[in-house]
């Protein structure tokens, strides 16, 4: 609206002062401000109506170049071609800027034509800024903009992809930590609870003795488990695992640990361990660990009176086979309270190695059930998960 009132001022002023572009004299009325008008209200509508504000700055420059032509109206009209490029649809912005070189040269070769040499070549400069330059100008400032809209664009998505990845890993970390605690702690107090339970029931001063024996010294235990976690969560190195991480080596340990908590229920532990080869990844043989510690854990919890056996096989560069099983019968209930995220947390182990897991009652030797867990771990380290079977039947801690 200014640069229409500015131009409308301007030539108004120009007009009666008598001050045309081409010629001096008294043109009709009509032919010097009906384009000026024209052009005024192309300007008003430069941003939001092309490509028709073109068409009709086109007409009123054409009909001011009859009239004598009024330097505002020139003006306004490269503006307008100047608006029709950067704001119009694209298909303007493709097109004026060639249209306006044909229109520069068309212009010189009939004034060649009608003219002198040297007066030729003022009309085709003239033409040139009058067309080509607003257009061409245009059309740079609209491709810097677009250029700009890209670059701030793919760096909102950047950002969104950073805080995407930000919520993964923090993800990530809280399902490890969460898988952590649950496998170290949950040991400790399911041998709590069923000992608590077995205090109560019998009423003989020695058993609860013992009992009590039992779960002050787990008590101990996932204590000091605790405080180690607590440490490495604290601690400023950012090791994905725990420096004194549990191995495969201490499965011999553990069972004689699951054997001073299941003796009183008739439960048996074996190991057998089958494996041949080299050493395997930390990772891997944290992740047995573990799924052996777990699966102990259920049967305390879940399994009827009988063998309770843990197998580990593995063949030179083959994946470590990892099957627990124990007798399967229907209970009353649990001999300690479970919420089924242990399965979760065993399943998890599995897939970040890219391995295979499945849990569940299988038919057993002699045609008797019994509940399996099986886990298949690649020998080497593999980050990307596979994902495993369905878990059926039972839930575990």
């Amino acid at each position: 609206m200014l640069i229409a009132a500015a131009g409308l001022l301007g030539g108004l002023a120009q007009w009666r002062l008598d001050l045309f572009a081409l010629y001096s004299g008294n043109p009709p009325e009509a032919l010097s401000l009906v384009p000026l008008a024209a052009m005024c209200g192309a300007e008003l509508l430069r941003r939001i109506a092309q490509p028709w504000a073109l068409w009709i700055a086109a007409v009123a420059f054409a009909a001011d170049l009859t009239a004598g032509s009024l330097l505002a109206t020139m003006l306004m009209f490269t503006d307008v071609v100047y608006a029709a490029v950067l704001y119009g649809p694209p298909r303007t912005a493709r097109l004026v800027p060639p249209a306006s070189v044909l229109a520069t040269i068309a212009l010189t070769l009939t004034a060649l034509s009608a003219t002198r040499p040297s007066e030729a070549v003022v009309i085709g400069v003239m033409a040139a800024l009058v067309l080509a330059f607003p257009a061409f100008t245009g059309a740079a400032v609209r491709e810097h903009r677009d250029r700009a809209d890209a670059e701030r664009l793919r760096a909102e998505q950047t950002a969104l992809l950073a805080e995407m990845d930000r919520v993964q890993a923090v993800t990530a970390e809280r399902a490890r930590m969460a898988r952590e605690l649950h496998d170290v702690v949950a040991n400790h107090l399911s041998a709590i609870a069923i000992h608590a339970t077995a205090a109560q029931s019998l009423d003989d001063p020695a058993a609860s003795r013992e009992a009590l024996a039992v779960i002050r010294e787990n008590s101990v235990q996932g204590l000091a488990e605790m405080r180690r976690l607590i440490g490495l969560l604290r601690s400023a190195d950012g090791d994905e695992e725990p420096s004194a991480a549990p191995r495969l080596d201490g499965l011999d340990a553990l069972l004689d640990q699951a054997r001073g908590h299941g003796t009183a229920g008739g439960l048996a532990f074996v190991l057998r361990d089958d494996r041949s080869g080299g050493p395997l990844p930390a990772p891997v043989e944290l992740a047995a660990y573990r799924i052996v510690q777990e699966a102990l854990t259920n049967a305390l919890k879940h399994a009827a009176p009988g063998e309770v056996a843990v197998a580990l096989s593995a063949s030179g560069d083959g994946p470590l086979v990892v099957r627990v099983t124990s007798p399967y019968a229907e209970r009353p209930g649990p001999r300690a309270p479970g919420s089924g995220a242990g399965l979760i947390g065993m399943r998890e182990r599995v897939e970040l190695l890219g391995g295979a897991f499945s849990a569940g009652p299988v038919a057993g030797a002699g045609g008797r059930v019994v509940w399996e867990v099986r886990a298949v771990l690649p020998a080497e380290e593999n980050p990307a998960g596979r994902g495993g079977e369905g878990t059926r039947g039972r839930s575990g801690t």
